[in-house]
Order: C-alpha cells, then structure tokens, then sequence
C-alpha cells in the first residue's frame, strides 16, 4: 500500500505542478471564467504549489502528508464548486476529481483509516 501512497502523492504534486507552471495560461483563463481575481488566483497557485512540495516532502517525512494532502483535496472541491457553477462540461471537471479521489485516498490511508 505504500508504494501506492507514494506514486499517489507524486501524481497529485506533478499534476498540480504541470497546470501551475506549463498551462498557467488555461489557469488565468478558468479564473477570468470564475469571476475570480488575479489576488485569488495567486493565493491560490502558491497555495497549491507549496502543498504539491509538502507532498513530495512527505515522501520521506510521512507527517507532512495528511494535512497538505487535505487542504489539496479542498482546492479540488472547489474546483468541482467553480466548474460546475460556470457549466463547464465534465470533460473539464474530470482532472480535478480525479485529483480530488487521490487526495481522499492520500488521506485515508496517511490517517490508517483502513
């Protein structure tokens, strides 16, 4: 199970990292959509890129998991919140909640759930 802890974390934190920094333009487009703010969208890009880091950290240092992979999991609601208040087609939704299952998954098994 441990193996797949890991390649989870590095999948969350290398997918967060590639949309951050390769398809930022996508990302200021989706926050234009949102009606959100550039302040919004820079909270939220350090935000998520210093827990990607914390995931990856985590790798060595379990006690950094749980808590980054939590909060990661609660950007990934919100990103179903957003793209479903815009009516984005599924196809848009599907990165995220794909994102969102592996930070449960993240959670679950950092927390010993089962």
């Amino acid at each position: 199970m441990t193996n797949f802890l890991v390649l989870a974390q590095i999948i969350v934190a290398a997918s967060v990292a590639f949309v951050w920094i390769f398809r930022i333009h996508n990302v200021i487009k989706e926050f234009n959509q949102f009606g959100l703010s550039d302040v919004t969208r820079s909270f939220v890009g350090f935000s998520k890129t210093a827990l990607a880091t914390l995931l990856i950290v985590g790798i060595w240092y379990e006690s950094l998991v749980m808590i980054p992979a939590l909060l990661m999991g609660l950007f990934m609601v919100a990103a179903q919140y957003f793209h479903f208040k815009a009516g984005n087609p599924f196809q848009q939704r599907l990165p995220s909640l794909l994102l969102l299952l592996l930070c449960v998954f993240i959670v679950v098994i950092s927390a010993n759930l089962i």
